[in-house]
């Protein structure tokens, strides 16, 4: 195993120490037990964004933590859920008196403890509320989740409703605006390698030189089915066809499209995926208004992609174009 780290056990710490010393303007990081929060957290007034997952997805979460976006983040050990303790400490760290939401990846682990900490800040007198993403077509069930798991479209939910939040929509008005991004997003993705975890020290899974993934999750999870190496358009179209099919777009729809590297696939080819993407969106009489490339949620250093579709409707267009500033997202700030 190579890796730029030092001990295997320290990673997720040594990794929120430089976290914070790259990006202090902006974020704030607590220790024992971690979290990150915007750095004028609590904003009064305004409903507080919670999110978090195993660490290893870099940017997401912490990445996302700033204005329009998320206020906290709460990261795990590598591909580990948060427990409740810290989750609750964001909670209350963020609360400016309008309530909480949660977002939360629809995974076992995140949903259990996400759901233990609202319930403890509900004795503290915080209202809580979540919307679970569940936007992967690539399989209903698996040993990580209840149904579909939460996957590129957090990015999505999480950028749309932070605005809602930054132009003081209250919190039925944040859950409802996610619930509806959440509703209309659709995601699938592959790998070309697996990843390798620190503390395991080699890779999650074995894949045949000639061999990729289909519908692969992002902690390594099996997808759909194995098949042979193929050319960029044909693997696109793996991935494009079934988003299609489990959607439903009507011709004429607006869409963002989003095509997400896993940590080891270069831009290069990330545009490659988004130009034959764009192509079949189009030829399916969709429009593509907006557009997102690059590396938002990734596994580690797997080599692969995925893609998001998000049908949009004018609200959560002006919603998506709103100023945000965070470490890893900015646009108008």
């Amino acid at each position: 195993m190579k890796k730029l780290i030092n001990d295997p056990a320290n990673v997720v710490a040594e990794t929120l120490a430089g976290f914070q010393a790259a990006h202090a303007d902006l974020v704030t990081v607590h220790f024992d037990p971690d979290y990150v929060v915007r750095a004028d957290a609590p904003v009064q007034g305004k409903v507080g964004l919670v999110s978090g997952g195993g660490s290893g997805h870099e940017p997401l979460h912490a990445g996302y933590v700033g204005k329009g976006m998320l206020d906290a983040a709460v990261p795990g050990a590598v591909f580990t859920s948060p427990t409740p303790d810290p989750i609750l400490d964001a909670t209350k760290a963020v609360d400016g008196g309008a309530g909480v939401l949660h977002i939360v990846k629809n995974y076992t682990g995140d949903v259990l403890n996400f759901e233990t900490a609202a319930e403890m800040a509900e004795m503290e007198g915080i209202t809580v509320k979540a919307i679970v993403v569940n936007d992967d077509v690539a399989v209903e069930n698996s040993t990580w989740t209840a149904g579909r798991r939460g996957v590129g479209g957090t990015v999505l939910v999480e950028k749309i409703a932070g605005a809602a939040a930054e132009r003081g929509d209250d919190l039925d008005g944040v859950l409802a605006v996610a619930t509806k991004v959440n509703d209309n997003v659709r995601s699938m993705g592959m790998a070309l390698t697996a990843c390798t975890v620190p503390h395991a020290g080699k890779p999650s899974f074995d894949l045949g030189e000639d061999e990729i993934e289909i519908g692969i999750g992002i902690h390594g999870e099996p997808g759909r089915k194995r098949v042979p190496m193929a050319t960029a358009d044909e693997i696109t179209d793996m991935l494009v066809d079934p988003i299609l099919e489990d959607m439903k777009p009507e011709a004429g729809s607006k869409v963002l499209l989003f095509v997400n590297g896993m940590g080891g696939t270069p831009e290069a080819e990330l545009f490659i995926v988004y130009n034959h993407a764009r192509k079949r969106l189009m030829d399916a009489g969709l429009e593509v208004a907006r557009s997102l490339v690059g590396n938002y949620i990734t596994s580690l250093e797997m080599q692969g992609c995925s893609v998001t579709v998000l049908k949009l409707d004018d609200e959560m267009t002006e919603l998506w174009d709103a100023p945000v500033l965070t470490p890893a997202f900015r646009r108008g700030l």
